[in-house]
Parts: structure tokens; C-alpha cells; sequence
């Protein structure tokens, strides 16, 4: 119960928003769902393979799963210092100069493919933690990733995140399946509710359709994920990565393709009735200019309710967290 009620705090203090309160609370809720104290392995060593029970930050209930058609395009953060050296979610040790990542629910220890929409870099990271919770972020890279990726110093920015299947553990031949232990110890999670929820699944971005297997199988003479993982680590033990060491990419395994950009919204919910979707955009019109867009989902249409586009990450972080006070806690920001 220690777990779940230093949950409800943090969330008290994520309610007076601006910048500082949602970094501090998003650090505080890793920690209660990491647990454990930090262990002596590096990284990629001493880990279990781990996909975890439903549990909830902040109102938000997340649902980890294995998802081999995993491909999503949203707002990518990082994390460094305050977690250097301590134990991720799945028993591994964090190394901010290592090439990793956390999830909300993706299995752990997995290998993703992270590209920045805004300048087309793409790299290879090793997810093997949990988060980020703050204002609906998509993924948290380590420093040295998001320095290769080149938003170290912004902080923020829009990526797309695809799955490419499990990374292998330290010493082991082949992962073993484990619960995950809830917030409070060894307390289970209670269950997660899923009933009376007015958001419904929505398609993967455009051009997302078999990006997985497209993925994990690269063009014959390329190198593998593994490679490319391997290659982007810094050479030697722990020193820090300096800071411009995003912009010498000579020696780095950093593909560089098209910037796509893409636009921002606040999606608000997806309904399969036309009439919702409409008293849904007329409530949310309050808040900002709401519109409603149809889109096909296995020949089933449903109609999207969002806000936007807005041009700053900052504009629509503040406007997510007015529609999450209206009641709409399955509110997201997209990119498109």
C-alpha cells in the first residue's frame, strides 16, 4: 500500500504543473515501479525478461504485453543522473551512457528502433525500464541515446518507435517469462478495470503496416540490430559521454534519413459512433479548437476527436493536461 500511496502524492504534486514538477514527478513514479535497490551488474546482466501486470500512475492504467506490431510516433524524453547506477525495472543496471530506453509496456529487455521525425536520425536502443509518465510521453531514452538522436539539449522531441523483438539477456540462452510484483513489494496490483472506457484502438501512423517485420530483418550486407546496438556504445568504461558527442557521428552507428516532422494534436478519445465524437469535439472546444476526423480500422470507421495541431511540445502538454482535468484520462498527444 506504501507503493500506491506515494503514487497519489506524486500525483498531487504533478497537479501544480510547469516544468520542474512534471520532471520531479516522473522520476518519483519510475522509482516506486522500479523498486528493489540498486544491484552491482552492468548493463544487460543481471536481468530477468520480464512484461509485467496492469498497474496505474497518475489515474492511468497501463497494460504491459508482448506487441510485435508495435510502431508509434509521439513525444520522446530522456533521463540521466538521477537514475545513474541504479537497478531498471527488469533487474538491470542503468547506465545514462549506455545505448537504452524505458516503456510503459513494452516487454523488457527489448530492441527498438527510436528515429527522430525532426532531423531523421534512427537508432537502436535496448529497452530494459519502465516509463515515462509525464504528459503522456512515448519513450525515455538514455542521455547518450537522445544525444545520438540530437535532443539532448532541447529536452524533448517527436520520434517514432517501433519494435523489433526481444534483446538478449546477460549470460542466458533464453529469457524466462516472470510476474512482475506490484508497487508496494510483493502486493500484487489489484486488477485493472476495463469497463466504461469511451476511447477505442486506433490504426498505427501511415505507412506503419508491417514495419515490424520489415524491420527486424535487415537488407542482406547491412548490419544487424545487435551490431548497430554495439556500435553505438561509447568506447571505454564509464566515463561520461561529453556533450557534443551527438555531433560527432563518425564513428557511430546513427542512420540518417528524411525529416518528416509531423504535426501535434491532442487526441481526446475514438468512437465508432459519429454522434459522440461530436458531443465529445463540442465539449472540448472550450479547451482549444477541436475537430473530428474519421479514419478505417479493419474496414470498421471511427471518428477521432482532437485538439490542434499545435506547434510547440509546450502548448500541447498544457492543453493535454486541461482535457486530463475535464475527465478525459485516456487523452494522449500524437504525432501525425
Amino acid at each position: 500500500m506504501r507503493g500506491h500511496y506515494a503514487v497519489l502524492v506524486l500525483a498531487a504534486v504533478f497537479g501544480l504543473a510547469g516544468c520542474a514538477e512534471t520532471t520531479l514527478f516522473n522520476h518519483a513514479a519510475k522509482s516506486v515501479i522500479r523498486g528493489g535497490e540498486p544491484g552491482q551488474a552492468g548493463a544487460g546482466k543481471g536481468g530477468i525478461y520480464k512484461v509485467g501486470n496492469p498497474y496505474q500512475i497518475n489515474g492511468v492504467w497501463y497494460y504491459p504485453k508482448e506487441d510485435p506490431n508495435y510502431d508509434e510516433t509521439g513525444i520522446g524524453s530522456w533521463y540521466g543522473e538521477q537514475f545513474h547506477g541504479k537497478q531498471t525495472a527488469n533487474g538491470e543496471i542503468f547506465d545514462m551512457n549506455e545505448v537504452t530506453a524505458a516503456h510503459p509496456t513494452l516487454p523488457m529487455p527489448s530492441l527498438v528502433r527510436v528515429t527522430n521525425l525532426e532531423n531523421g536520425r534512427s537508432i537502436v536502443v535496448r529497452m530494459n525500464d519502465r516509463g515515462p509518465y509525464a504528459n503522456n510521453r512515448i519513450i525515455d531514452l538514455s542521455r547518450r541515446s537522445a544525444q545520438l538522436l540530437g535532443y539532448e539539449r532541447q529536452g524533448t522531441a517527436k520520434v517514432r518507435v517501433q519494435y523489433i523483438g526481444p534483446a538478449p539477456l546477460g549470460g542466458e540462452a533464453a529469457p524466462t517469462m516472470v510476474a512482475s510484483r506490484g508497487t508496494g513489494g510483493d502486493e500484487r496490483p489489484a486488477a485493472a478495470p476495463r469497463g466504461g472506457v469511451s476511447a477505442e484502438a486506433l490504426p498505427p501512423p501511415p505507412g506503419a503496416k508491417g514495419r515490424s517485420a520489415e524491420v527486424a530483418k535487415p537488407a542482406e550486407g547491412q548490419p544487424s540490430p545487435m551490431q548497430i546496438l554495439a556500435a553505438q556504445r561509447p568506447q571505454g568504461s564509464t566515463a561520461a559521454a561529453p556533450a557534443e558527442a551527438a555531433t560527432d557521428l563518425k564513428q557511430q552507428k546513427v542512420e540518417v534519413g528524411p525529416a518528416r516532422g509531423g504535426q501535434i494534436y491532442v487526441q481526446v478519445g475514438a468512437f465508432t459512433l459519429h454522434e459522440n465524437a461530436h458531443k465529445l469535439a463540442a465539449q472540448m472546444s472550450l479547451i482549444g479548437p477541436a475537430n473530428v476526423s474519421s479514419t478505417f480500422v479493419n474496414k470498421q470507421e471511427f471518428f477521432r476527436v482532437r485538439l490542434g495541431p499545435f506547434n510547440q511540445v509546450a502548448a500541447a502538454d498544457q492543453a493535454l493536461q486541461q482535457v486530463i482535468s475535464n475527465g478525459q484520462t485516456n487523452a494522449r498527444i500524437v504525432v501525425e
